[in-house]
């Protein structure tokens, strides 16, 4: 093969123990791995966090926009109390004090109900601790707050305590019968003279 003949230059004259001729600097192979663990790294942390953020607002315990619900809450709904002495009442004593459910009986009575419609029994414990009006049907709401404001203020609750239940032996049906259940607290217990 014939040689070349191109006029001599500077790059001809290079002395032969300089090295590696015509090669590039690489960089240090160490510090590449722990440029990419360190990207890693952080790209893990960060799909970690947008992860946790969209699940948190898909499950929706975070709002991106104004929530006008909680700024505004709705009004519920007060009922009147209603003397209403269609209702049967059931006075029953949740003290250990004895004559309270009498009291109370006679109080009833003053407030406009009628004698046989008013009935009074001892409750299986002796230790209730607050004067509640039970009644059953959402719609008997008004009347047991009007008879918690007849005996001077007592608690109502929704519950199906002590309704009666439907003979199958007589021809009514019991459990349609409008009834009131108080249970006598302690907190109507007078407090004994100090000695």
């Amino acid at each position: 093969m014939a040689r070349s003949t191109f006029p001599r230059d500077r790059f001809d004259d290079l002395s032969t123990d300089s090295g590696r001729v015509g090669a590039h600097r690489a960089e240090n192979p160490g510090l590449r791995a722990w440029m990419v663990f360190l990207w890693a790294a952080v790209l893990t942390v960060v799909l970690i966090a947008v992860g946790i953020f969209g699940t948190l607002v898909a499950s929706g315990r975070i709002s991106l926009g104004g929530d006008d619900s909680i700024a505004q809450p709705t009004p519920t709904p007060t009922v009147a109390g209603v003397v209403d002495t269609s209702f049967s009442v059931v006075v029953l004593n949740g003290t250990g004090q004895d004559g309270l459910a009498t009291q109370l009986r006679d109080q009833i009575v003053a407030a406009g109900w009628s004698g046989d419609t008013v009935v009074t029994g001892d409750s299986d414990s002796t230790d209730f601790a607050t004067t509640t009006v039970y009644y059953v049907r959402p719609e008997d709401e008004a009347a047991a707050l009007g008879l918690a404001q007849a005996i001077g203020g007592a608690e109502i609750a929704q519950n199906d305590f002590l309704q009666p239940a439907d003979d199958p032996n007589t021809p009514d049906d019991e459990a349609q019968t409008r009834q009131l259940v108080v249970v006598i607290g302690l907190d109507r217990v007078p407090a004994a003279p100090a000695a």
